[in-house]
């Protein structure tokens, strides 16, 4: 059982380049292993460090100004290859959600199966949203999972999302799917006790 989602209320990370892939999430070199720790000090890193491995002072993750655990990402991302590393990275660095207007749909996956949220809202409200924490790095945003809701009250912004049942309900309650099938084990072997008579 992993940790429970709860109601997330954070600053945030804006990455407002459309089209990150998930080679720039987590490059290739770096996918030696099959754990899932270690890769959130490799998230980005190439746009993160330069050539001799200082860091670039004016990206996002570098920027003392932005923090929080949510990312806020333009659209189309986690393109590409459909590496769970990327998910793992962006697990591992701490984010427990990302929102953007839209998601590859295999990386969308992977982050529900790391325990990350995607959340998608509408472009011209990602847009804002973006604008706004690129102003104030302070402002807040509210992530309800019980409730599909996700809030911004600087901006006004206020919108339902959707998400798929089974993975809402086990984000909730801390489950992966191994976790759900032993969660559900007298089911099972109540009806294999009925369909073996």
């Amino acid at each position: 059982m992993k940790e429970k989602f709860t109601t997330i209320t954070s600053t945030c990370v804006p990455m407002p380049a459309e089209n990150i892939d998930t080679d720039r999430i987590i490059p290739a070199r770096f996918l030696k292993s099959t754990s899932r720790e270690g890769f959130g000090e490799k998230l980005f890193y190439d746009q993160r460090f330069d050539a001799d491995g200082n860091a670039v002072a004016d990206f996002p993750l570098n920027n003392p100004a932005y923090g929080g655990i949510i990312l806020v990402a333009g659209k189309n991302f986690g393109c590409g290859s459909s590496r769970e590393h990327a998910a793992w990275a962006i697990h591992d660095y701490g984010f427990r959600v990302v929102v953007s207007s839209f998601f590859a749909d295999i990386h969308k996956n992977n982050e529900l199966n790391s325990f990350v949220l995607p959340v998608t809202i509408p472009q011209d409200m990602l847009d804002k949203l973006l604008l706004a924490i690129t102003a104030d790095p302070s402002i807040q945003v509210i992530v309800d999972l019980e409730n599909q809701m996700i809030k911004c009250d600087a901006i006004g912004m206020e919108y339902k999302f959707d998400i798929n049942p089974y993975k809402k309900y086990c984000l909730l309650n801390g489950l992966d799917d191994v976790d759900y099938l032993l969660s559900r084990r007298d089911d099972v072997v109540a009806y294999e006790n009925k369909t073996n008579k």
